[in-house]
This record gives structure tokens, C-alpha cells and sequence, in this order.
């Protein structure tokens, strides 16, 4: 099994997120991250989906994906040619003593401090899942309150739209 990073464009309608993850969950599949939001268009979402499959029951779940009348296109994203990021939000314990050493780390992996309390601190940090889960080793010591992380969000690298850029793979619905 192998990790795929999908780039499903969809008429944003609503039912549409559900019609895309059941179509998972029917087959027993897991979805390890899923992020959606509006495009530059109004009337597209797009859904990046980060799942863990073979190949071939990738090809499958991606014909089925095709069928629904909601979906524009789908593309798959490689690391090599694209932008990857997930967003963390996390509330650290801190007094008097661990203050400090939460700031420098949270400067160390360039996180933002969002909020601040005389027991608590909240910091964002983007970035790969890597790197979130190595601030978030760092921070166990100091102890994590409360957290919450997205799914990744990805786009093809380069000036073009993912459609036009011949580096990624294409998974189109047949004409």
C-alpha cells in the first residue's frame, strides 16, 4: 500500500463531500486526511483526499469518482510536483518556568503564538505532517492541553492550473 495525494475538483453543491466520502467508506476504505474548500471559482470546491491504497483499487475508486455527476476532475499529486501543507493548532501548559522554552520552540518551527494565557499558550504551525508531528514531540514534555490538526491542502507547483501541468497525473473523466 501507498499513500496518494488526490485533487478532486467538484461542482460545490451541497451533498457532494458526502456522496465523495461514502463512496469510500462503501468499498472499506480509510480516508487518512480530507480537506475542502472553495477555488478562485465560486461554483468549484476542492477536495484533497489523502488516502492509502494499491494501485489498482486506487484506479477503481477513481472511475467510481468519475461517475458522480459532481465531480469535475481529478488529479493525482506527487511530492515532487507539488505544495503540501496541514495547519496545526495547539494549546500548551505552561507557568513561569516552561513559558520561555515553549516560545523558543515555537519560534524554532516558525508556529505563531495566536493566544496567550497566564496558564496556557496557543500556537499555529503549518507545514508537512513531518514536520507538525516533530514540534508536536517537542512540546509533549512541556504538555499539550488541547489540539486540532486539518487535513492537507496541496496544489500543483508551477504558474499553471494542476489541469494544464503535463507533470501530474491526470485522472480525467473519459470524454
Amino acid at each position: 500500500m501507498s499513500v496518494h495525494t488526490l485533487s478532486v475538483l467538484v461542482e460545490n453543491k451541497p451533498g457532494v463531500l458526502a456522496r465523495v466520502s461514502s463512496l469510500f467508506s462503501r468499498r472499506g476504505f480509510n480516508i487518512d486526511s480530507l480537506a475542502v474548500g472553495p477555488t478562485e471559482n465560486e461554483h468549484i470546491s476542492r477536495i484533497t483526499l489523502v488516502v492509502n491504497l494499491d494501485e489498482l483499487p486506487l484506479e477503481q475508486v477513481t472511475k467510481q469518482l468519475n461517475k458522480l455527476v459532481n465531480v469535475i476532475k481529478i488529479v493525482e499529486l506527487h511530492a515532487a510536483t507539488s505544495v503540501q501543507r496541514e495547519l496545526l493548532l495547539v494549546k500548551v501548559k505552561v507557568d513561569a518556568t516552561t513559558r520561555t522554552q515553549a516560545l523558543e520552540t515555537a519560534e524554532l518551527f516558525r508556529a505563531k503564538v495566536v493566544d496567550v494565557g497566564t496558564e496556557s499558550l496557543t500556537l499555529e504551525a503549518t507545514g508537512t505532517p513531518d514536520k507538525l508531528d516533530a514540534l508536536l514531540r517537542v512540546l509533549e514534555p512541556i504538555g499539550i492541553r488541547e489540539m486540532v490538526q486539518s487535513g492537507a491542502v496541496a496544489l500543483g507547483r508551477g504558474p499553471r492550473a494542476i489541469a494544464a501541468n503535463p507533470a501530474v497525473r491526470t485522472l480525467d473523466r473519459p470524454a
